[in-house]
């Protein structure tokens, strides 16, 4: 062999090897490319980040077609490798072939390409995206061939292509691109509390975040009017149940700007004050209603209160908006709120918890992770736990949490003290 096709081969093999690696890169680009900032830039009107978006709802296809001709790109280079090796060195130059191109497609065709792509990819897969559509277009004919023949070959040994499972996997993406937005400040993790329980609205109910009927404030109907004056004015609250005879009766809600406005007409003559005529009629809800199905519902009816029924309709408790709107910003406290958090820090890294505390809230003030799937509380958390009602002083593991019982009120554990794990301890 000539000098000068000695040269021309060598020229050729570094072609055949840069395209191998454009290939690569290729796949490691549209693959690794951020979908969220590829449909703002699109939004924007760049036309490269629809380009890809486009070929990413097809992104098996492309991939195949990638994958074909980057095998094929490297066959020819092997055999081209080969020709000048056995030529130059007999039969044996087939065998030093093999670390030779081993050693160039491992790193000029595949690592090195990978690595410079995966630096930044949005701007690689914008930089080769003028040439992606053509190519998917050349090849496609091609792959969907080779695609057909797979899937054959599959029946043929008794096994189905088809994947079985093609569930939507978008929210579990976006959740994970919660977990992934970090950083050490508490700014951070309180945004990362509240796009998760965005999500959450859909799987929890009404009967997880309610007002349980021994905390609500409810006014008997037939107590004297100046009574029910006296207590409306010095309750925290601008809603009030009413009942009558029983207290499951509910026969309307109460709303102080009604009481204030009969007052005012009566002219401060309460004798003919009658609360029946100016309550409102009583909402009921299902307590497996979703958070979200009732703040849809909340909306559309332009009412901020509901109360919660369980399925024979006995009255369980009471869902209000704020409490929807605190499962995704936080606890909310006006100047008129009576604050009762529940928790409080102890100087050795324990907390003081009350039973009637929320796991979903103690998860999102301290990031952990207790199970919420079959307790709404941390009381009921230990009943389900330990199948028993503890007794004070006794002590238990829980999901790696220490739990001390601390007070309980006949059947109903109104104190614990919990001890996070060290690597969840704040």
């Amino acid at each position: 062999m000539s000098i000068i096709s000695l040269i021309l081969t060598f020229i050729i093999v570094l072609l055949l090897v840069g395209l191998s690696g454009v290939c690569a890169g290729s796949e490691a680009a549209i693959l690794s490319a951020s979908r969220i900032r590829l449909h703002h830039l699109a939004k924007k009107g760049n036309p490269r980040a629809s380009i890809i978006l486009e070929i990413q709802k097809s992104l098996g296809a492309f991939i195949s077609a990638l994958l074909f001709v980057n095998t094929w790109l490297n066959i020819a280079v092997t055999a081209l490798v080969t020709s000048i090796m056995t030529e130059a060195f007999g039969p044996v130059g087939a065998v030093y072939v093999i670390p030779i191109m081993g050693f160039l497609i491992t790193i000029y065709a595949e690592v090195l390409p990978k690595i410079y792509i995966y630096n930044d990819p949005e701007r690689s897969v914008m930089a080769l995206a003028p040439i992606f559509k053509p190519f998917y277009m050349i090849f496609s004919p091609i792959t969907q061939f080779i695609d057909k023949i797979a899937r054959l070959s599959l029946r043929l040994v008794g096994m189905n292509g088809a994947s079985e499972n093609q569930e939507d996997s978008s929210q579990e993406d976006l959740r994970g691109a919660i977990d992934l937005y970090g950083g050490p400040n508490v700014q951070t993790r309180h945004e990362r509390a509240m796009l998760r329980s965005i999500l959450d609205l859909a799987d929890v109910e009404a009967s997880e975040i309610m007002t349980h009927r021994k905390k609500m404030l409810m006014l008997d109907a037939s107590l004297p009017p100046d009574q029910i004056v006296d207590k409306v004015l010095s309750a925290p609250y601008t809603r009030i149940p009413i009942w009558k005879d029983q207290m499951d009766n509910i026969i309307g809600v109460l709303h102080t700007k009604d009481l204030l406005r009969a007052v005012r007409s009566l002219k401060g003559d309460l004798t003919k004050f009658d609360i029946t005529k100016i309550a409102s009629p009583a909402w009921f809800i299902p307590a497996t209603t979703t958070l979200f199905a009732q703040l849809e519902a909340f909306r559309e009816r332009r009412e901020h209160f509901a109360l919660v029924v369980d399925e024979y309709g006995d009255l369980e408790g009471m869902l209000t908006l704020e409490d929807i709107l605190e499962e995704i910003v936080g606890e909310i406290v006006d100047e008129h709120d009576v604050e009762l958090p529940g928790v409080r820090l102890t100087p050795e890294g324990s907390y003081l918890v009350d039973g009637s505390v929320t796991i979903r809230d103690l998860n999102r003030l301290f990031d952990w992770n207790l199970s919420d799937e079959h307790a709404s509380t941390i009381a009921g958390l230990i009943l389900q736990e330990t199948k028993q009602i503890p007794e004070v002083g006794q002590t238990f593991m829980i999901h790696g949490f220490r739990v001390d019982i601390l007070r309980r009120q006949r059947h109903q554990i109104t104190q614990v003290k919990l001890t996070p794990p060290i690597h969840t301890a704040e």
